[in-house]
């Protein structure tokens, strides 16, 4: 194809999209999503015409910022990154040309800037050392042993049987064995030296000859040039000034080493042909498929995955995991809390000498050592994402998390963990992440060496044709999806348009041949997600109080989306509930007392109490309709400075009217803001509860709940912070502040643009 014609298709297949973003159409949802990932396989069909792909790229984006149209800004960027990680001779006035645009990019609000920022720091590095993006995503993608960059990375993907059908785990299940069969370690190093090579040496590199011999290249060769071409990028990546022409010596000279200089000196016909399409694709990352069977399987599955497997990567002290008991070997350090001298004892130390032995004579005009204690730094506390502070200079170079939380400590793991299905899911999610975070001021264990990044793709059950709506009739089980689409549109697009493609691959035929090469539409926007998928958006948990009995400590759990209340049709009376009201109305619902604090726009604190007779009333915390007024933000410390956190709560109250015929009842809804509310039943009627719209965790005979904003998990050495002691030596609280919300992260492409 010539190159106009190639130009030609590549500008229709971007034109598709941007019209797909600016016009979305219901009718064609189905449909969504495949024109970027045809436009990526074009470019990997056609790896030799990606330049042209960048030039057509450039040029709507700077389209795009002369009219005013952020909408497409962030989609075609993130389309931009991705094709230039994959692509080898891109000429170095694009790098710059595209390195020019995100800088003008930041002075526009987030996410804009935010976006830029992270592109133009990782354009800087390729423009000065071509390869490094393609090499570092695949040695931490594939978890390739290299000193130099021991990032690693793992897909974590989790799936509820119980809300997923079995076919469409097999279905996952088989897609994902398909394309990992083919990514084997040797593969993915001859992957790295061939783009690395081609990517420094461009047309001068015989790619012809350069994969014949790889091919033949026995394993312990094949790992003496993937070192070598690590170490050649990653020394020169990490100067302050690097230099390309001092990295095209190194790289020549192990093309020379590699070939022979009598195969570098001949160029052959045969070899021009083929140094014309020279393909070499980007693996996808090592996935593992997991169902979610057990309550603490997230927490056991993130502690496997940082198991040294070399202690020279780990730091020394936080190497030992005991998996058994899955707990810490030993404390972080050993301090004394008697103003005694630190004493450093050998393990079993503890254990008295002899008492005629010499050492008890010296040990007894010593001092013992102190009392063992976790050391925490100074005013610490965990951040909500455990990604570090948010903030516009987080490092992108390398995967996101790097960087030291504790002193010494490097935070080279980074668990990406997505899960599959509805809002039942991320409620179960959300359960285990309060879980885990909880679980961390007791065993600070993970918190210090592992970036914890969520992801979410939507998996609803399938329309039932021909049925009764009325019968049929479910509740919204996608409410967080459609909000994540609504707030950013590429995540619609991407997204939210591969649930059809899902069922649609669970009712095709299991495709058993693992030695021919796939083309997974599902696999690859899973990758392209994980990857681009860079800005989260924080959504507030919310803790409630279920009391069946007032005598009786209360129950506790998280909720993320909806807790639903109904009225039990007995009236059994409990221990400790309060007596009926005399003169209460018969007929339906029952007499609740409510006492809620009303959100207002000014924040100052307004406590409302009132009585009524209801038949139920829901609490939602996603908005139904647009973002205004939206409590989730894109930063926890947005969040924690504004507390503007609010939960919608719809009453279903009865009226009681009278008329000519009598007496009658009708139902009206009330609807009000709040940031917490507590409810009790005032006549004996006892109440039903539903977390998440989740039948499984149902609680019944309530008498009474609370229901606010979950605080964030505190350690006992926080809490003693704000301890003193009064003149009567009683401990009391002291300037205690207001604990900060608890925030889930789930990264999207943009965040929240409005």
């Amino acid at each position: 194809m010539e190159s106009s014609d190639v130009e030609l298709d590549f500008q229709r297949s971007v034109q598709a999209v941007l019209r797909e973003l600016n016009t979305p159409n219901p009718a064609l949802q189905s449909n969504q999503g495949m024109w970027r990932w045809s436009l990526h396989k074009k470019v990997e069909r056609n790896p030799g015409k990606s330049s042209i792909l960048v030039r057509i790229l450039l040029r709507e984006l700077e389209k795009a910022e002369s009219e005013d149209g952020r909408r497409v800004i962030i989609p075609l960027l993130l389309t931009l990154m991705s094709v230039l990680t994959k692509a080898t001779g891109i000429p170095e006035d694009l790098y710059h040309r595209a390195y020019t645009f995100c800088t003008r990019l930041l002075t526009l609000p987030a996410p804009y800037s935010t976006v830029a920022l992270d592109c133009a720091i990782r354009l800087k590095t390729e423009t000065a050392v071509p390869g490094t993006l393609y090499q570092r995503t695949v040695i931490a993608e594939q978890n390739l042993i290299s000193e130099l960059y021991p990032y690693q990375e793992r897909v974590f993907l989790f799936v509820d049987p119980e809300l997923v059908s079995a076919s469409v785990c097999s279905a996952l299940l088989l897609e994902i064995q398909a394309a990992q069969e083919q990514q084997t370690p040797e593969a993915c190093m001859r992957h790295v030296v061939s783009h690395a090579l081609q990517a420094a040496l461009g047309e001068a590199c015989h790619t012809g000859a350069l994969n014949r011999k790889l091919q033949a290249s026995s394993r312990r060769v094949l790992e003496y040039y993937f070192h070598a071409v690590v170490a050649a990028i990653e020394q020169v990546a990490s100067e302050d000034s690097p230099s390309r022409l001092g990295h095209l010596e190194k790289m020549e000279e192990i093309y020379c080493s590699l070939l022979g200089p009598s195969t570098t000196r001949r160029r052959c016909v045969g070899d021009l042909l083929q140094d014309r399409l020279p393909s070499i694709p980007l693996p996808s990352p090592y996935i593992t498929f997991h169902l979610w069977t057990d309550q603490e399987q997230l927490w056991k599955e993130l502690v496997r995955f940082l198991r040294p497997r070399s202690q020279l990567r780990l730091s020394a002290d936080l190497d030992a995991l005991d998996l058994q008991g899955f707990r810490l070997d030993r404390d972080l350090a050993r301090v004394s809390t008697d103003s005694g001298i630190e004493r450093d004892l050998p393990l079993g130390s503890d254990e008295l000498p002899d008492p005629s032995s010499s050492e008890m004579e010296r040990a007894a005009l010593q001092r013992k050592g102190g009392i063992k204690k976790r050391v925490w730094p100074p005013d610490f506390f965990m951040p909500g994402s455990w990604d570090g502070p948010p903030g516009l200079h987080r490092r992108t170079g390398r995967p996101s998390g790097d960087g030291e939380l504790l002193p010494g400590v490097s935070r080279v793991h980074t668990a990406r963990v997505l899960v599959l299905g509805d809002d039942r899911m991320l409620g179960r999610l959300a359960q285990a992440y309060y879980r885990l975070r909880k679980r961390e001021t007791k065993k600070f264990c993970l918190t210090p060496r592992l970036s914890l990044q969520l992801y979410y793709i939507p998996v609803l059950a399938p329309q039932v044709t021909g049925q009764d709506p009325e019968a049929s009739r479910k509740p919204e089980l996608g409410e967080l999806a459609s909000f994540l689409g609504r707030v950013d549109p590429w995540y619609e697009s991407t997204v939210n348009t591969l649930c059809p493609a899902i069922l649609k691959l669970a009712e095709m035929p299991p495709y058993l041949d693992t030695s021919r090469t796939v083309d997974p539409f599902i696999l690859d926007v899973i990758t392209y997600y994980v990857r681009m998928g860079t800005q989260p958006i924080y959504f507030q948990l919310y803790k409630v109080k279920i009391f069946t009995s007032l005598s009786h400590d209360p129950t506790e759990d998280i909720f993320l989306t909806e807790l639903k209340v109904k009225i039990q049709d007995s009236k059994s009376p409990k221990e400790g509930s309060s007596p009926r009201r005399r003169g209460a109305a018969e007929g339906t619902g029952a007499e609740l007392s409510m006492c809620y604090q009303k959100a207002l726009l000014s924040h100052r604190p307004r406590e409302v109490t009132v009585s009524l007779r209801a038949t139920g009333l829901v609490l939602k915390a996603i908005p139904a309709g647009d973002t205004e007024g939206f409590s989730h933000c894109t930063s926890p410390k947005a969040a924690s400075a504004t507390d503007c956190s609010c939960l919608h709560v719809s009453v279903t109250e009865v009226v009681k009217s009278s008329n000519l015929a009598g007496r009658s009842f009708t139902t009206s809804t009330n609807t009000f803001r709040t940031s917490s509310i507590q409810v009790q039943s005032q006549d004996q009627r006892l109440l039903t509860l539903w977390l998440d719209k989740d039948g499984r965790r149902t609680f019944r005979d309530v008498v009474r709940f609370e229901a606010g904003p979950c605080p964030e998990p505190c350690s006992r050495t926080q809490k003693s912070k704000t301890s003193a002691f009064n003149s009567h030596g009683q401990e009391t609280e002291k300037n205690m502040a207001k604990p900060n919300s608890l925030l889930m992260p789930i990264n999207t492409f943009s965040g929240i643009i409005q």
